[in-house]
């Protein structure tokens, strides 16, 4: 038995399920979610390439990325706690297709490769909007599913 103290508004057989990051079906979907919005990444990053070093395609990706983001975690918060079939939906689009689809690992590499030929002005200008844009996102994000999700009853 684990000596661990088990809350006792949670089920027995709930509290010793394995935690969600260790299940493969949950592990599958985020999976499958992710090479979902990758793929979706690429082909846009593709289809209208950097300009002068600026990749405007990757901000647009990222901040829409953070407003859908806010926007579903809002809207699934509004429905009730994160079991069953809210997890699912969590873990598939917000971890795996959002995660995917967002990529501020291209953006650190985007901005190094500017400030590395010395355009200091474009590299931290570029990184600022993209955060500084998708704070916004997400509170615009936050905002709208409040607006147009109402509260779950409390229990």
């Amino acid at each position: 038995m684990s000596s661990v103290p088990i809350d006792p508004d949670v089920a027995a057989d709930q509290a010793a399920a394995r935690p969600p990051h260790l299940r493969w079906g949950y592990l599958g979907v985020v999976a499958l979610g992710g090479a979902i919005g990758t793929a979706i990444r690429a082909v846009l990053a593709d289809l209208v390439p950097a300009v002068d070093g600026i990749s405007w395609t990757i901000l647009a990706i990222n901040v829409v990325g953070a407003f859908c983001l806010g926007l579903l975690l809002e809207a699934l918060a509004h429905r009730g706690p994160d079991v069953g079939r809210r997890r699912r939906l969590r873990l598939f689009v917000g971890t795996g297709v959002l995660g995917g689809f967002t990529t501020y690992s291209t953006l650190a590499d985007d901005t190094a490769q500017l400030l590395g030929d010395g355009r200091w002005g474009a590299g931290s200008g570029y990184a600022l909007l993209t955060v500084l844009l998708g704070l916004l996102a997400v509170v615009a994000g936050l905002w709208v599913s409040t607006l147009l999700c109402p509260r779950a009853a409390s229990r």
